[in-house]
């Protein structure tokens, strides 16, 4: 009998992030759990714990994962001002579940440090690039401002008939 084939870990563990990502979207982040991640993908646990030392790792990974996608999207778009806060908001109310371990959930990762994980940079420059300034004031508040915006929506806290109209005043504020 021939020894198995060593396992393809960033395959495992996009496969893992995956089915943490779709559990969370699906059902909420309570019930995503070491072993319904596990049972979800007709593994152990201990195929889990190869990758990831935790529940934390996992939502960390998740959360990267949407730094990663928050900021391919806003570049997609053009670097002035209302497009990348319009597509801010489309990310964060398409993916809730997303959002909330990019920033609502307990984190293991460092925000707001220049030497932060490549994903949170590369957001936070996309961000940059249609608020620029002296230094990353403009580009702070323009994001805790957009950030302000998706989170009430998401909660449900602000009206979505409404949205639009939030989201012209806050332009018209952070660019006059």
């Amino acid at each position: 009998m021939s020894p198995r084939p060593a396992p393809d870990l960033d395959l495992r563990r996009e496969q893992i992030v995956r089915a943490t990502r779709d559990l969370a979207e699906s059902d909420g982040w309570a019930t995503v759990t070491m072993r319904r991640v596990a049972s979800e993908l007709g593994v152990t646990q201990p195929v889990l714990y190869s990758v990831f030392t935790g529940r934390q790792a996992l939502i960390d990974a998740v959360a990267l994962d949407g730094f990663t996608a928050i900021a391919v999207a806003l570049e997609a778009v053009e670097p002035e001002p209302m497009a990348r806060m319009r597509t801010y908001l489309e990310f964060a109310v398409t993916q809730p579940r997303v959002y909330e371990a990019m920033f609502s959930m307990p984190s293991g990762l460092a925000f707001g440090a220049g030497d932060g994980p490549e994903p949170l940079r590369r957001a936070f420059a996309a961000i940059s690039a249609a608020f620029p300034g002296s230094d990353d004031t403009r580009a702070e508040v323009a994001w805790a401002t957009v950030h302000g915006l998706a989170a009430l929506q998401n909660s449900g806290r602000q009206p979505a008939a409404r949205a639009q109209t939030r989201l012209e005043l806050a332009h018209q504020m952070l660019t006059q």
